[in-house]
């Protein structure tokens, strides 16, 4: 089993009585994740119940509270228990139901999942307010990914391990973005696999999130306008210009754009901006999830990072570690364009301390500051800002400012840093 992160964070939580309430996207790991913390509490002698609203048989124990809690009974009794409940989002009006069991103040503690939905993500939330501490399950991350490929040789100690063997760092990033972090497109053994498995995905994506949960009639423009969007990750997105193309009303444009938010596709990044004279404050950019996922939609899967847009392609991995990386809530992620054509790729804020950040898809040789990284250094005056690169790790100075130059590997140590220094 590929070990998850968040995986450690989850068992300390069982000890507590709220909700421990796991989303994320469909098929990125949430059952094999609940079904690792059932074996480990029965390896204890706890009692457990695991069941499924995808299961037909399991489905109907949810159509009443008292069914449910009959079935509890049944398999646990009356005394301290673990209930779990994949797949929630299939319970019509599912917060109010858990509300309901959860305010009869029984010894149960209850771990439930279930895939982005707009049912899941909204209405449950709002009905298990104080009651349910959320964790997200993302796709397998870049160090996971690497650390189960390595076969857990390197753990603590992979930062070391690619600075010997850049060579080695450089394939395994090439795979992850190529294919992306699905755990079955991960545990494939060949790209025909991969790629037929992440088309597997997706269709059931559009099938069961979209087609089902969301009522969206007519998927193949929901269809098209994903394709769009990969096709210009990072750069602006005119909405007027995708509703002209699509043919869709402006405003159908931006509600499937959120739902592609929701369900844990897309991550938009909106512009930084203090002078509005100068700077481009309306039109957002977007990044996928996963980068495999966006690679089979763009029709690019295995060689993403041959054609013109590997620059961008690499761009999305190097958004994806920074989510990662920087405590949630706690910081925003933009980026910064000028009307005079400056850009920076990413500005992430920490309370009053900027950090900009550049991506450059380049072996560099010796340290070389951009124009517009220049121009956004001298307007800001941040007293540290990052250039990620492909292998040079060396630090200069421009004007008043530390410039890091890091190969990938180095940019979670570095977003912890910074975070630290500044929290």
């Amino acid at each position: 089993m590929i070990k998850r992160d968040l995986f450690k964070s989850m068992r300390t939580h069982l000890s507590q009585k709220e909700i421990t309430l796991i989303i994320g996207p469909r098929q990125a790991g949430k059952t094999t994740l609940m079904k690792a913390l059932e074996w480990g509490l029965r390896q204890n002698g706890e009692k457990t119940l695991f069941l499924s609203l995808d299961i037909e048989t399991d489905s109907r124990f949810f159509a009443s509270q008292v069914s449910l809690l009959q079935k509890i009974q049944l398999e646990i009794g009356a005394a301290k228990g673990y209930v779990f409940i994949d797949e929630i989002q299939r319970k019509e009006n599912a917060g109010l139901f858990l509300k309901g069991i959860y305010d009869m103040d029984l010894p149960y503690k209850f771990i439930v999942s279930g895939s982005g939905s707009l049912e899941l993500k909204e209405k449950i939330h709002e009905s298990l307010a104080g009651r349910k501490r959320v964790f997200e399950l993302g796709t397998v991350s870049f160090e996971e990914f690497v650390h189960f490929k390595s076969q857990y040789r390197y753990e603590n100690k992979l930062h070391e391990f690619f600075d010997l063997h850049p060579a080695q760092a450089r394939i395994f990033l090439e795979e992850y973005i190529n294919f992306g972090g699905y755990p079955r497109v991960i545990t494939a053994e060949t790209r025909f696999e991969k790629q037929k498995i992440n088309a597997e995905i997706f269709q059931s994506y559009i099938e069961k999130d979209i087609s089902y949960l969301l009522n969206v009639q007519k998927t193949e423009n929901f269809t098209a306008l994903v394709r769009l969007i990969a096709s210009q990750i990072g750069n602006l997105v005119n909405y007027s210009e995708l509703s002209a193309t699509l043919g869709l009303s402006h405003e159908t444009v931006k509600h499937y754009l959120w739902y592609l938010e929701k369900t844990f596709v897309l991550k938009k990044v909106t512009p930084f901006f203090s002078n509005i004279r100068k700077e481009l404050t309306k039109s957002p950019s977007y990044y996928f999830c996963d980068s495999g996922m966006r690679n089979y939609i763009a029709g690019t899967m295995g060689n993403s990072l041959e054609g013109s847009d590997a620059g961008f392609v690499f761009q999305n991995f190097v958004f994806g570690l920074l989510q990662k990386h920087l405590p949630v809530g706690l910081q925003t992620i933009n980026f910064w364009r000028t009307k005079d054509g400056a850009e920076v790729d990413f500005v992430v804020s920490l309370g009053d301390r900027l950090l900009p950040i550049e991506v450059k898809f380049q072996e560099m040789k010796k340290p070389a500051v951009s124009r517009s990284f220049r121009s956004f250094l001298n307007a800001y005056k941040p007293i540290s800002a990052v250039i990620v690169n492909l292998s040079l790790e060396q630090k200069t100075r421009e004007q008043d400012a530390v410039v890091s130059f890091l190969p990938f590997w180095k940019v979670s140590k570095a977003m912890e840093e910074f975070y630290f220094e500044n929290a």
